[in-house]
């Protein structure tokens, strides 16, 4: 099943200056304005090489000042392969929570082979963008997440074992999330942990993208004789989580619609009645409590927000709608976000998958009070309880995907503490 391998990673030196002025939260989550801050805190912030954008080429202006970069000092190689265990702690509805993970190589393996899965689809534009990144630097520089499942605990002693020392990296972002490092070089322990993963199925959290472009440039690199079965161009960078950690949280992502034709808050009301209960909601503090408890109860409901007035939505039926759209699996359907989609979006107002999913009437957010606020200024916003770990495993399992922004891990993985360089 999953192989895996240490690697020398490649870190900052001394040299980058302090390594909380050398991070950043993934790329695809910084704005333009975030991306120069960082430059202005340090020259050297690895967000240079994850998110170019100077030069007429700025993918190949990332290439040189990779190159330039080990030349100088300022980023070098670990002496021996390891493996590197990466904690995330953070604060969530006032509680401290915490998980670590393995960051290590991971062979790459098309999805049908059942032994990497996914759970979203992607989008072709993202991935053209890694790519060319990928084939100027020859480097992962942030690690794909992905989740296994570890039922004896052999894994977590290992990992427990390592991290019992002081972490080589400590460090706190400005979201108030703290990040610490370790590294093993210990063959007995490498060698023990491969053998864990050797029977396990990986489930892809986040990095959808990067995943499926490192299987191009693997590809590419081999139609190009850059690479042989079994060399750098055949594993990717992963930091690799327990799914059953007590410290994952999945928060719901949220979506606005904007500029459908005709568009009528009663017409979406008075057609979906179809399919749910529609219950008006005194204010957005009490929908969101209404929005709560449905998840708790397992049912499935989203808040409509438009014009100033908030609707729960409660399913009525799901075997009914298992029958009607019987092409969709029933994991899949299990989705609040699919039965938005599904029954409301494409059903009710008449956006395909194609508008979805080129975000052409639908645009995303991790905040509720922001949906709100943009719905204001657009046509309506739909409020989304957060899709379950049980979820994911599923869909994945089944061979099937989710749509895109079903889920959203907190706290993201941050960027610049170990890289891969491939070639």
């Amino acid at each position: 099943m999953a192989e895996l391998k240490g690697f020398k990673g490649l870190r900052y030196t001394k040299r980058a200056g302090d390594m909380d002025s050398l991070i950043c939260p993934p790329y695809d989550v910084i704005s333009e304005e975030e991306r120069r801050e960082y430059l202005r805190r340090n020259e050297y912030n690895i967000i240079r090489l994850e998110l170019p954008r100077e030069g007429e080429d700025p993918y190949e202006t990332a290439g040189c000042t990779l190159r330039q970069w080990l030349h100088d000092g300022i980023l070098a190689q670990d002496d021996a392969d390891s493996l590197y265990i990466y904690e995330e702690e953070f604060e969530e509805k006032g509680r401290i929570m915490s998980f670590k993970g393995i960051i290590a190589l991971v062979k790459l393996e098309e999805f049908s082979k059942g032994i990497i899965l996914p759970h979203e689809e992607t989008l072709p534009k993202a991935k053209a963008d890694r790519f060319n990144l990928m084939t100027a630097t020859g480097c992962n520089f942030s690690q794909i997440y992905s989740l296994y499942m570890d039922e004896k605990g052999t894994t977590e002693d290992y990992i427990e074992k390592i991290s019992s020392c002081t972490p080589e990296v400590c460090i706190t972002d400005g979201s108030g999330v703290t990040h610490r490092l370790w590294r093993t070089a210990d063959e007995g322990i490498i060698s023990a942990v491969i053998s864990d993963f050797a029977g396990r199925r990986l489930y892809i959290a986040d990095g959808h993208h990067r995943y499926e472009t490192a299987i191009n440039y693997r590809n590419a690199m081999r139609e190009a004789g850059k690479s042989k079965p079994g060399g750098g161009a055949d594993y990717v960078m992963m930091t690799l989580v327990d799914l059953n950690s007590p410290g994952l949280v999945v928060y719901p992502t949220h979506r606005v619609v904007h500029d459908v034709a005709g568009f009528s808050a009663q017409t979406v009301r008075e057609k979906s009645a179809k399919y749910f209960d529609i219950s008006r909601m005194p204010d957005k503090a009490s929908a969101f409590e209404e929005l709560g408890s449905a998840y708790a109860e397992g049912k499935k409901a989203f808040v409509f927000y438009s014009g100033g007035g908030f609707d729960l939505f409660t399913l009525k039926d799901f075997e009914s709608v298992c029958r009607e759209y019987g092409s969709i699996s029933r994991e899949v359907m299990e989705l609040d976000v699919s039965i938005l989609h599904r029954l409301v979006l494409e059903g009710v107002m008449g956006i395909d998958a194609a508008r979805i999913a080129d975000q052409t009437n639908v645009v995303y957010t991790r905040d509720a009070d922001e949906a709100v606020s943009l719905a204001d200024k657009g046509d309506c916003a739909f409020i989304m309880n957060p899709t379950r770990i049980s979820q994911i495993k599923d869909v994945a399992n089944a061979g099937q995907k989710m749509p895109q922004k079903s889920t959203y891990f907190y706290p993201k993985l941050i960027t610049g503490l170990v890289m891969n360089k491939i070639i």
